[in-house]
């Protein structure tokens, strides 16, 4: 047997921080999973009549994360913005693997960082089923799996001229979080603990993705910010869009702040994690009853309009009702670029 002392390698990392706690998930819910980690590769059922939904997202130490970063909420984030991403679509999680580099197997860094990892996993019935290990700078990869409905994925390429657009719980907590962090700006401690966890272990919309698939025409996750991450939904659909400022779901922490750095954070902030889907306005009573039974904020900030020129346009309604100008519109357009 290995005493505590003895250097942990690549195959001890694997059996006692992460075989062990896959299999006990496996064997009191195998789910999907017909073969779990230990072989060449992991073996899904799928029905017949679903689709699968693959998505796969990298967190870097000094890019996405702080390098002193809690390694608990560490391990939940890295599967969150995953299943985020699984959310946006409608699909229900299936389960993941896992690629980890590490500068070295520390013990209790590897224990926290599995805890808050399987804690979301168990929440989400998410099981891992695979991955690798190896030696290098911090680097966190994970590949989640879903499954749809065929044909009952909910696209990007959707929005139809008319649909309302809508946001999920509340947007710019994430940035105000990281603002106090970076010593940007200064929150009481209460503030602070009130709005953290929306930077460190968000929510991931699974059972509202599922519940919008016969409803919304249109969805993402807002993960770079959320009218940057709109527009990826106007050019990909072929369509212009309005948004109401005044209509941005904001915290009663964020709304503390100054009206110009409320807009600023919620509209481009980023790190939310909040779904933003398009629907027909006969849809709202639909929405608004979901809302209710998944107590969930739910919240219409504008609507789909007609393309007008050869590339897709926010046209950005001030809460005088004014439409900014090119200038204003610019700087909360803007959104997180990974190699900026």
């Amino acid at each position: 047997m290995q005493s505590k002392s003895s250097p942990l390698g690549e195959f001890d990392v694997i059996q006692r921080f992460f075989k062990t706690q896959s299999d006990a998930m496996h064997a009191s819910n195998p789910g999907s999973v017909t073969l779990g980690i230990g072989d060449d590769c992991a073996l899904l059922k799928v029905d017949p009549v679903e689709e699968i939904a693959i998505t796969s997202d990298m967190l870097v130490s000094g890019r996405h994360f702080f390098q002193d970063a809690n390694p608990e909420w560490l391990g939940w984030k890295a599967l969150a913005v995953n299943l985020s991403d699984l959310a946006a679509m409608g699909a229900k999680p299936l389960g993941f693997s896992l690629a980890l580099a590490l500068p070295g197997p520390n013990s209790a860094w590897l224990e926290a960082f599995s805890k808050g990892l399987f804690a979301i996993a168990s929440q989400y019935d998410c099981p891992l089923v695979g991955g690798d290990t190896t030696a290098g700078p911090l680097n966190i990869c994970i590949t989640a799996f879903g499954s749809t409905p065929k044909e009952k994925a909910i696209r990007r390429s959707g929005a139809r001229e008319g649909d309302d657009i809508w946001v999920s719980g509340f947007i710019g907590d994430a940035r105000l979080t990281l603002a106090a962090l970076r010593h940007e700006i200064t929150l009481s401690r209460p503030d602070l603990e009130k709005i953290q966890g929306r930077m460190h272990q968000p929510t991931p919309r699974v059972e509202l993705g599922i519940a919008l698939r016969e409803i919304a025409n249109s969805a993402l996750d807002i993960s770079d910010g959320l009218l940057g991450d709109l527009r990826h939904i106007l050019k990909q659909s072929n369509k212009d869009a309005e948004v109401f400022l005044g209509r941005l779901p904001k915290s009663d922490t964020l709304r503390k702040q100054s009206l110009a750095i409320q807009n600023l954070y919620a509209a481009s902030g980023g790190d939310d994690y909040e779904l933003c889907f398009t629907a027909p306005s006969s849809k709202r009573d639909a929405i608004t009853k979901i809302s209710a039974d998944l107590n969930i904020p739910l919240n219409q900030i504008g609507s789909i309009k007609p393309m007008q020129h050869s590339e897709p346009e926010i046209h950005i309604v001030d809460n005088n009702g004014k439409e900014l100008n090119t200038q204003e519109a610019d700087l909360l357009l803007k959104s997180f670029d990974h190699f900026a």
